[in-house]
């Protein structure tokens, strides 16, 4: 190693001083007490104090990487710029770089990634354009249809305020009173519940956005992921004998998985809708407790993506990374969808209060392309949003003294005409179990045992109530998931305790487990 080589891996504080001793802190004498003008030790104990920031609430287990997203130049056989203007789809072969975030949605930072759980799927666009965020799940629907459950449902799937331990009943009163849930939990407590790792699960958008053209003409859209490695997905048992050995495996499978070159891609694809309310269909088409039939609107390939990077750093990059479903490019816009609406505002206001209100400065989150605001000041900035040549002492819009200017619209503006009265009601055409059943008739008879195998484990020490209102809701989805349930639930042994992982075998009686098992020690 040369000399220059050696100066540049010293060791130093945040000044830049060089650290001659990181074994002891300064004292009087060798066994102290110590001083307070111990400045290395201080910086390095103080920032090791603030060495965390808020944990997500929801989404907290995650695990990413980064590459980047080919465009086909289509959506289909037709050409793309029919439906949108995005100029990150418009060329064949055209790459735009990505950053990814797989989650687990409930559970806290460290937990294992074999629990029952939606799994996160955000993909971070760093277009020409600047920044779009697709912020969605593995599974392409959602439990509920209006942002205004969205922190009861958080609440009641979280652990329980008073224990702080996850409860199926929980769980299940929320669900037994909302029965749009049922399709959600019919995909949830299958196997689909658990993929078997990040590599090989699926990805959607959930909610319904819309495509705009140069000619601001816009359609309805959905987005789905398709992992070119296939699809697999772990029973309860087998995702507890995982459990038991490793659980960091999902993110461990996709670190190593990328360290050996084998990278993971996903095809994207869309389903396109006119825009309107579709009288036609059973249900609402920005209803994202639905699928839409892909028969009647078939998904038609768009690009791809290849996950060819592992993060240099966890925290910078994985947990400082921040997405917002309102981040959407020129040719994307918004639809209707209730929960889409209420994710807009809530998503990117967790991240100012969690990362900080200069977020958008870090590295992982800046768009790859000049940024010029009139925002200034506020927590950890760390540069001046000023483009080239403007005048400094303007941080306001409009200005003829060489401050910043609108930009032109690159296309014709979408102005879709709005009216109606300002209510608080739900939306027609609910239909709230018929996707579900259809759902369970799909599903291959592993898949049926063990739904039912877990729905059985886990409403059986529920309220009889909550136990009476689930087997209506299975019956109405189809009969024979009705009686299954049914017949599962009179045959189950009622006692127990709910306070467990979600669909978790026998969890509730590790505490005395761990009593009886336990060897006795004398104390030292």
């Amino acid at each position: 190693m040369t000399k220059e080589s050696q100066d540049n891996h010293i060791l130093t504080n945040r000044q830049g001083h060089p650290i001659t001793n990181n074994q002891n802190i300064r004292t009087v004498g060798k066994r102290g007490p110590g001083t307070l003008e111990n400045y290395d030790f201080i910086e390095k104990i103080s920032h090791f104090d603030r060495e965390r920031i808020p944990e997500r609430v929801v989404h907290a287990r995650g695990a990413g990487a980064h590459g980047y997203f080919e465009a086909y130049g289509a959506v289909g056989n037709e050409p793309v710029s029919k439906y949108t203007r995005a100029k990150l789809f418009q060329e064949k072969g055209k790459q735009t770089p990505v950053f990814v975030r797989f989650s687990s949605v409930i559970h806290g930072g460290h937990s294992p990634e074999t629990l029952r759980d939606p799994r996160g799927f955000a993909v971070k666009f760093y277009t020409e354009d600047g920044n779009w965020d697709l912020v969605g799940n593995n599974l392409k629907i959602f439990f509920i249809r209006d942002a205004m459950k969205f922190p009861d449902m958080i609440h009641a799937f979280k652990p329980d305020p008073l224990t702080n331990i996850q409860d199926g009943e929980r769980f299940f009163d929320f669900c037994a009173s909302s029965p749009e849930t049922f399709h959600m939990v019919t995909f949830v407590y299958s196997p689909w519940g658990i993929p078997a790792n990040y590599r090989m699960m699926q990805g959607s958008g959930v909610n319904t956005y819309k495509w705009v053209n140069s000619e601001g003409e816009a359609v309805l859209v959905k987005y789905h992921w398709e992992p070119k490695q296939g699809i697999k997905n772990l029973t309860q048992k087998e995702a507890s004998e995982i459990q038991a050995t490793n659980f960091n495996h999902a993110t461990q499978d996709l670190y190593q998985a990328i360290e050996r070159g084998e990278y993971p891609e996903w095809e994207l694809l869309v389903q396109i809708m006119s825009d309107g309310e579709h009288p036609e269909l059973d249900f609402d088409p920005l209803d994202d407790t639905k699928l839409w039939p892909e028969d009647q609107f078939p998904w038609l390939p768009v690009g791809k993506m290849v996950l060819n990077r592992n993060p240099e750093d966890y925290f910078t990059e994985v947990e400082q990374v921040a997405f917002g479903t309102g981040v959407l490019v020129d040719g994307l816009d918004f639809s209707d969808d209730k929960m889409l609406q209420g994710r807009t505002f809530s998503y990117s206001d967790t991240q100012r209060y969690r990362v900080g209100p200069n977020y958008l400065q870090l590295p992982i989150n800046a768009p790859k392309k000049q940024v010029a605001t009139n925002q200034r000041g506020g927590q950890m900035q760390y540069t001046v949003d000023l483009a080239p040549g403007q005048n400094p002492h303007i941080n306001y819009e409009p200005s003829i003294l060489g401050g910043l200017k609108e930009a032109a619209q690159p296309g014709k503006e979408y102005t879709p005409f709005i009216e109606g009265e300002l209510v608080r009601a739900s939306i027609d055409r609910q239909s709230n179990t018929k996707q579900a059943g259809e759902t369970y008739r799909k599903f291959e008879t592993w898949e049926k045992d063990d739904l039912i195998s877990n729905l059985v484990a886990d409403l059986a020490p529920c309220d009889e109530r909550i136990q009476k209102k689930m087997i209506a809701l299975a019956e109405e989805a189809d009969e024979e998931y009705g009686k299954r349930l049914r017949e599962g639930l009179e045959k189950a042994v009622k006692s127990g305790s709910s306070q467990k992982p979600l669909g978790n075998r026998g969890g509730d009686k590790a505490p005395q487990e761990a009593v009886q098992k336990g060897h006795e020690a004398e104390p030292y």
